[in-house]
């Protein structure tokens, strides 16, 4: 590592715990930005050696949502001061004002891992879960894929425990928490393994708690007002509106572009812009190539606010069985995230196609590990 590069790293921590965790981290990938913290991954040294670790920080939060980001930021802390040692989550390596800092996991989140047909996983995912309740955890965020991750290794992770509550005795909140923890694991298996689903399983996805359904109807709704309207969440991949609004737009004017053969565009979290949007294009067999991208952002109107920070002619981009672009390998090439590409690769000819892409990409502004 660089002087330069440790410097840079130590400077950019939170002020209020930069004397302690200077000498102890080494800033790396942006891993995601949104109005309650800043995720990033790194190395932590720790007395047994450097590990590869995750910071969660709130000095970047806007001022309008401090309150609820160190509400989260707490429960977050209390779940992994007592999950990590039990081995239910990632531990929990340093903790101070403004940020903490977790283990890493070395895997993907399930919307990119797609593991269709793998009884194993689910099979040890819920063994996972009810560990977790037994130790009075219930995770309280399940719905989302990104929180269930597959490791390297094919085990499943639990990941992002801010809405995690602990519990000392088996209460009625308790139980419905874990019902609800248990009914959304089981809509992963369903889609992903649905043969699998045993008679008490389905029983359990057709049966809402009664304070579900409550909050269905009434918080719900709110909840969805708040978070769409003032917060900006649109989609799962944090790319708020613009992913979901703009990039349509994008990908229907770069295909009135003859030498184009196909496009895609994928949100990555930047840390000047907050959120950016990377688009890989596919070129024509017949074309060379060669200006294509200047004339691909001369027409998206190069300059506007709201054109894609990145753009990468490709002469192929990666496909499924089906046809179906790889949306979650360009999404991996775009967030800097190059380790676990390999874990989701199905055949040589399309390592070959991520290869070639990998070569010319673009989003190289973020700092790498060593």
């Amino acid at each position: 590592m660089s002087t330069a590069f440790a410097v840079k790293s130590r400077m950019d921590l939170p002020r209020r715990d930069a004397a302690v965790l200077a000498p102890l981290w080494t800033e790396g990938v942006l891993l995601k930005r949104d109005v309650f913290s800043t995720v990033e991954r790194g190395r932590f040294r720790t007395p047994h050696g450097e590990v590869d670790a995750v910071l969660r920080r709130l000095d970047q939060v806007p001022w309008w949502s401090r309150v609820v980001a160190r509400h989260l930021f707490a429960r977050e802390r209390r779940a992994l001061a007592k999950a990590g040692p039990q081995g239910l989550s990632t531990p929990l390596l340093w903790a101070g004002r403004d940020c903490l800092v977790r283990g890493w996991i070395d895997g993907v989140a399930l919307h990119l891992a797609r593991p269709y047909g793998d009884r194993a996983y689910f099979a040890a995912a819920k063994a996972l879960l009810s560990r977790l309740h037994r130790a009075g955890i219930c995770h309280n965020d399940l719905a989302k894929e990104q929180n269930w991750l597959r490791g390297n290794d094919g085990l499943p992770y639990l990941t992002d425990f801010q809405l995690a509550m602990r519990f000392r005795r088996r209460s009625l909140l308790f139980r419905v928490a874990a019902y609800e923890d248990l009914r959304h694991l089981l809509k992963h298996k369903r889609k992903y393994i649905p043969d699998a689903l045993t008679p008490m399983e389905r029983k359990v996805l057709a049966r809402k708690a009664a304070l579900t359904t409550i909050w269905m109807a009434t918080g719900k709704k709110v909840y969805i007002r708040v978070t769409r309207g003032l917060f900006r969440f649109t989609d799962r991949e944090g790319g708020g509106p613009r992913l979901v609004t703009d990039a349509p737009r994008f990908i229907a004017a770069l295909k009135t572009n003859p030498a184009v053969r196909d496009a895609a565009i994928v949100a990555y979290p930047d840390r000047r812009a907050g959120i950016g949007l990377y688009a890989f294009v596919e070129r024509q067999a017949s074309h060379d190539g060669s200006g294509l991208e200047a004339e691909l952002r001369k027409l998206l109107g190069a300059g506007t606010a709201a054109t894609p920070e990145h753009v990468q002619v490709v002469d192929e981009l990666p496909r499924d069985g089906a046809g179906q672009v790889r949306t979650e390998l360009l999404q991996l090439i775009a967030t800097n995230q190059i380790d676990p590409i390999a874990s989701l690769i199905h055949s040589p000819g399309e390592d070959a196609v991520v290869r070639r892409i990998l070569a010319g990409r673009k989003n190289l502004t973020d700092r790498r590990l060593a």
